[in-house]
C-alpha cells in the first residue's frame, strides 16, 4: 500500500463567504446538475440495508476489474479541532493509495467535503479513468456538491463542480457514483479507513489559538446563515 501524508498549513484556514453570486458554477442552466444530470447518481441504503450491501460488494468487483474506474473509500473524524481525513484509492491492477489529510478549525461537514475533493482531484489525475465510484458513509454532504441552492458549504461545493464538469468534459461516458456505506454495518473497505482516522493521534501546535479561531469562524458563519 503506498502512503501520501498531507499536512494543510493553517495559513489557508480563512473566512471564505458562503455563496458567491458572480461565481460560474451557479448561474440558471450553467449548473452542473443542469448539464451532467446523467453523468452522476447517488445510491443510499434504505430499508433493505443487506441487499444495498450486496449491490455494493458487486459494483466493488466490477471496478477491480475494470481498468477505466477507480474507488474512493474516505472517512472523516475531528479529535482536538484537528480534522483527520484518511482517504484509500482502489484502482485496477495497482497497490492501494492511501492518503492523509489534516487541518484546523474546520467542521465536521467541510472536513467531508474537503476529502471527497481531494479523492476526486486524485482520481482524476488518472487520464485513463472514467468511471469513479465514491463510497462514504456522509452520502447527505456529498449531495451538497450538486446543490445549487445557498447553504454553507457553496465554496466548497463550487470548487468540487469545477473539477467534475472538467471530467465530465471530457467524455460522455465519463461518470461518478457516490455510494452509502453505514459505518455500523463494518464493510471490511470502510471499516479499514473508519478505524485509522479513529485511532489517529492529533494534537494541535496551538491549541488555545484553534479554539479561538474556530469559535470566530462559527460566529461568523452564524450571521452570514441569518
Amino acid at each position: 500500500m503506498k502512503s501520501l501524508l498531507i499536512d494543510v498549513d493553517d495559513k489557508h484556514n480563512k473566512f471564505f463567504p458562503s455563496f458567491c453570486f458572480f461565481n460560474e458554477e451557479f448561474k440558471p442552466g450553467n449548473c452542473i446538475v443542469d448539464i451532467f444530470s446523467d453523468q452522476f447518481s447517488f445510491h443510499p441504503h434504505l430499508t433493505n440495508v443487506k441487499k444495498h450491501m450486496k449491490n455494493l460488494k458487486e459494483v466493488t468487483f466490477k471496478v477491480y476489474s475494470n481498468p477505466f474506474s477507480t474507488i474512493v473509500v474516505s472517512d472523516t473524524s475531528i479529535k482536538n479541532q484537528v480534522a483527520t481525513s484518511i482517504l484509500h484509492i482502489h484502482s485496477f491492477n495497482k497497490p492501494v493509495v492511501k492518503t492523509l489529510y489534516r487541518v484546523i478549525n474546520i467542521t465536521t461537514a467541510e472536513a467531508m467535503l474537503f476529502a471527497i475533493q481531494c479523492s476526486i482531484n486524485q482520481a482524476v489525475a488518472n487520464p485513463n479513468v472514467k468511471h469513479i465510484v465514491v463510497i462514504t458513509d456522509s452520502l447527505h454532504i456529498a449531495r451538497k456538491i450538486f446543490d445549487s441552492l445557498t447553504h454553507p458549504y457553496q465554496i466548497h461545493s463550487a470548487a468540487i463542480s469545477m473539477e467534475l464538469r472538467e471530467f465530465f468534459s471530457k467524455d460522455s461516458q465519463n461518470c461518478i457514483k457516490f455510494w452509502d456505506c453505514p459505518s455500523k454495518q463494518q464493510w471490511v473497505l470502510h471499516q479499514l479507513v473508519n478505524k485509522e482516522t479513529k485511532n489517529m493521534v492529533s494534537i494541535p501546535l496551538f491549541s488555545c489559538k484553534s479554539s479561538w479561531d474556530f469559535c470566530k469562524k462559527s460566529e461568523y458563519k452564524s450571521i452570514l446563515s441569518q
